[in-house]
Formats: structure tokens, C-alpha cells, sequence
């Protein structure tokens, strides 16, 4: 007879506990949306990484040699290691114009967070020597030294070859 009261009781207390759990709020597709510290993480580093697209379209060097950490290093489309003088050099002229899209901010540490986007690189006529690939993923680690934030490591990933 217990036996069967204690069931009776569980049954009876289970549409109860269900209907709760479906009245709870639920979380939702976002995650930045359930923790406003990750938003205020996107909101920097999107920020940051557009200053980055901002300085390489108007050639910047102040920007790339204040913000680029001493040991930086970037791997170019072509799969090639380049150091920090090689992006400056590289960035110290203006055009480098790319469209980001697709932007996401990942924290991969205490100091350390990365960046990864897609871009369309829009090459002027004049400058193009054999086309580089138009659609790349970059992704960039930045690093945080004393209380600013610098670039450690950049690669910019060919995703779609052709299409010029």
C-alpha cells in the first residue's frame, strides 16, 4: 500500500515539475545576450580589429608600430611567415582595402582573446599583379601588455579562390 501511495504521489508530482520547467526562462541563441561581459568583449574587440582595417586602408605606420607587440608575427594568403617590420612595411602605404564580415570575438585566456572574420579583399586594377585570393578569413590574437592591448599573430586564410 505504501508502495503504491508513493507512486500515486510521484505521478502526481511530475506534471507539476514539468509544467515549471516549461515556465523557466530559457536560454537563449546568443550567448553574449546571457552574459554582458561578453558583450562588452565583442563591443572592444570589434572595435579594436576595425581600427586595425581603418589603419591598413590609410596606411597608418603609427598605428601598426604602437600596436603591434614586439615579437608579432602574421602568416600573408600565400602561406608565408612575416615578422612585424614586414606587416609595417607592408601597411605603410595606403589601399588595403577589405570589406570585414562574419566577426566573432572568442576569449582564449585571462590576457588573451582572438578575432576571427571573414573579408572580401578589394584590390585596385592598377596595383593588381596577378590577383590574391578576394575571399579570406583572417584571424587575429591580440594580447593584453601592462593595460593596453597589442597584436601578437595574425593569418589570413584563403577561402575562395577566384571569383575576380
Amino acid at each position: 500500500m505504501k508502495c503504491a501511495l508513493a507512486i500515486c504521489i510521484l505521478l502526481c508530482a511530475l506534471p507539476a515539475a514539468y509544467a515549471q520547467g516549461a515556465t523557466s526562462p530559457k536560454p537563449t541563441s546568443r550567448p553574449e545576450q546571457n552574459h554582458p561581459e561578453q558583450t562588452q568583449l565583442n563591443q572592444t574587440f570589434t572595435a579594436l580589429e576595425n581600427t586595425f582595417i581603418r589603419a591598413a586602408k590609410k596606411g597608418d605606420i603609427a598605428f601598426f608600430q604602437r600596436t603591434l607587440a614586439d615579437d608579432f608575427s602574421f602568416v600573408d594568403s600565400d602561406g608565408q611567415l612575416h615578422d612585424r617590420q614586414e606587416m609595417i612595411d607592408a601597411r605603410s602605404d595606403p589601399g588595403f582595402d577589405i570589406l570585414p564580415y562574419n566577426m566573432k570575438v572568442l576569449p582564449a585566456g585571462e590576457d588573451v582573446v582572438i578575432v576571427t572574420y571573414d573579408v572580401v579583399l578589394r584590390v585596385p586594377p592598377e596595383e593588381d599583379q596577378g590577383p590574391p585570393p578576394r575571399y579570406q578569413h583572417f584571424s587575429t590574437v591580440w594580447i593584453k601588455k601592462s593595460v593596453a592591448w597589442q597584436m601578437k599573430f595574425q593569418q589570413m586564410s584563403v577561402s575562395h579562390w577566384g571569383d575576380w
